[in-house]
């Protein structure tokens, strides 16, 4: 399997354990058991991004392929039917589930697909999370349908036109709305979109000084687009000297190769709107 899942992250498991026995206790009799078999993968959906996984023995491995989905499968058979393999603890942004493991000869008992259930999930505040993801994608997708309130940051070449719409804030996070326009009949195929801090003065190509910026979240996930594309990115809230820019840049899968970049000053940044009730009304 692929690379396997950290077993032991003991300060953030910690907390989650000890809030979970605050509200109260859970005994082995009372957890969703799933048979598993050497010769199947159990793979466990939850609803959200899993960001802790326990495996209390080393009798089980498990990795995690996608970020809402970790997969299980004994290391060896050998064990008795009814034998408890060991407890999984999947810990996401809101919530904890928590898992036995029975090993089963019969292959078909044996669970290769589960999907985390609402009576399965035990409420969770991770300290590590300010907003879900869930929240992110739903102001997104507000933003991605507002008018646009910047009309002078754009961009012009090869034919195409890069321009930033909103920038709006919340809690500790910029929410980014750019779009592209392709006025040529040729497809354009994303290779990679880079957020960055740039000089915005450029001497010299080899003193260009360049900080790459994570994006927590990029609602849109297409990689072609024939004459319009609209994103919302989101970043972690940021501060920069007026020496730097912060640039968007787009760039295009060979042959073609192109690539299309947009500069936002530090000054917009700041004029960051917050959400107002029109964008946080509910559908």
């Amino acid at each position: 399997m692929k690379s396997k899942i950290n077993m032991r992250m003991g300060a953030l498991l910690f907390c989650a354990l000890s809030a979970v026995q605050m509200m109260g206790q859970q005994t082995y009799n009372e957890m969703e058991q799933l048979t598993v078999n050497e010769n199947v993968t159990t793979v466990i959906t939850a609803s959200e991004p899993i960001r802790l996984v326990d495996i209390s023995t080393d009798k089980v491995v498990g990795d995690k392929p996608i970020e809402n989905t970790i997969r299980l499968k004994p290391k060896e058979g050998g064990h008795e039917d009814g034998a408890v393999l060991a407890i999984v603890t999947v810990v996401t942004e809101r919530y904890r589930s928590q898992y036995a493991l029975i090993y089963t000869t019969r292959l078909e008992e044996a669970v290769s697909d589960k999907e985390v259930q609402l009576n399965e999930r035990n409420a969770f505040h991770n300290p590590a999370v300010s907003m879900s993801t869930e929240e992110m994608v739903r102001y997104a997708r507000r933003i991605w349908n507002s008018p646009a309130k910047y009309r002078n940051i754009k961009t012009n070449k090869h034919h195409m036109q890069m321009r930033l719409n909103n920038i709006y804030t919340v809690g500790e996070y910029f929410f980014i709305d750019f779009s592209v326009q392709n006025k040529t009949n040729l497809q354009f195929d994303i290779d990679e979109i880079r957020f960055k801090l740039c000089d915005k003065k450029q001497q010299k190509a080899t003193n260009v000084q360049e900080i790459d910026l994570e994006p927590v979240m990029l609602l849109d996930k297409s990689m072609h687009f024939k004459h319009g594309y609209r994103n919302v990115v989101v970043l972690k809230k940021m501060t920069f000297p007026n020496d730097k820019v912060l640039t968007i840049e787009m760039s295009e899968l060979q042959i073609s190769g192109r690539t299309i970049s947009m500069t936002i000053d530090y000054e917009d940044v700041l004029a960051a709107d917050s959400f107002n009730t029109l964008l946080l009304k509910e559908e």
